[in-house]
């Protein structure tokens, strides 16, 4: 008899111990995520936002982030066009926003504020394979990449930022060189086959030699180690004091005829967006030193201060963290 009750007493203790631990939530499970934050942003932004997107997770391990990139055009119309929901958009040219998300010609409305927090410019990028690798600067670039022969790739006007922005700066080359026809010339060698959706999709292409130049933003330079042509401040899209002058850089897409203007990185939050709190958190994040502080490592400019469309329509989480847009004169 005592045998028996020895050898059944252990039994019993295992067993309450095997229930306690099925039924006690695990260590994983506690700290799993249980909001997503959809982002939609542009394609030369994934660096940055993934630095940021894991910074913000490690500071609200209840967030997971699922970001989406591509061109910014694209990535607007996946809202306006496709219905997709989104809590933050980010785009390359700030003007995407009030354009496709401000109820454009009586639409739905999607937005009515934005921020811009970056700044960028356009230069064309090239290892020692390309075609006169050892003798293009700063000077001769627009002879060189003008001569026949040259491959150079480039993102799709329709579609990204980056794309028109290029075309609007060869028309300023034109201008500011005295170089009648230049644009013509340079975009012969940067063909249809040489485009994509956003000009990061290239980045194979040049390293394995498939083309010579790839028309492509500073940061992505800087991120890649890639070398790089200092184009002038006057045609790059990089400097506000020259926005007269790029205004008269004119790209013509499938939405319209579009002239040139400083290139500002800009954010928002939609309507719609299923987790606003959160996605007020984020921009936080991101307009603040930390985010900045990892856009300015990824080869980004910045305002002083991130610029705000409109300061009361914004959540007033936001608005110590922002200036007024400078009026245009």
């Amino acid at each position: 008899m005592t045998l028996h009750r020895y050898l059944l007493f252990p039994c019993r203790v295992l067993a309450t111990s095997a229930l306690a631990l099925l039924l006690a939530p695990s260590p994983d499970a506690a700290g799993a995520p249980t909001v997503t934050l959809t982002i939609f942003a542009a394609g030369t932004l994934a660096a940055p936002f993934r630095q940021i997107g894991d910074a913000f997770m490690r500071a609200h391990p209840e967030v997971k982030i699922e970001a989406q990139f591509g061109g910014s055009v694209k990535m607007v119309k996946q809202v306006t066009e496709l219905h997709r929901q989104a809590d933050v958009v980010a785009v390359a040219d700030y003007s995407c926003i009030p354009k496709y998300l401000f109820a454009p010609e009586g639409g739905k409305a999607h937005a009515d504020w934005y921020a811009g927090f970056a700044t960028n410019a356009v230069t064309f990028v090239y290892t020692d394979r390309s075609r006169s690798a050892d003798r293009i600067d700063a000077h001769n670039w627009y002879e060189l990449l003008a001569q026949p022969g040259v491959e150079i790739g480039r993102s799709n006007p329709d579609t990204d930022p980056s794309g028109y922005q290029t075309v609007q700066t060869l028309h300023l080359a034109e201008r500011y060189y005295r170089q009648p026809g230049l644009a013509a010339k340079i975009l012969a060698n940067a063909p249809r086959t040489n485009m994509r959706d956003t000009e990061t999709e290239l980045v194979a292409a040049l390293q394995s030699g498939q083309i010579d130049y790839l028309a492509i933003y500073r940061s992505d330079a800087r991120q890649h180690k890639f070398k790089y042509l200092e184009l002038p401040p006057e045609i790059d899209l990089s400097d506000a004091k020259y926005a007269a002058f790029y205004a008269e850089g004119v790209a013509h897409t499938a939405n319209g005829e579009l002239k040139g203007k400083p290139i500002v990185y800009a954010v928002t939050i939609p309507f719609d967006a299923p987790q606003r709190e959160w996605a007020v958190r984020y921009v936080q994040f991101l307009l603040g030193p930390d985010g900045q502080a990892i856009m300015a490592a990824n080869g980004f400019g910045a305002p002083t201060r991130a610029l705000a469309s409109d300061i009361d329509k914004m959540p007033s989480a936001l608005r110590p963290l922002v200036t007024p847009w400078p009026k245009t004169p």
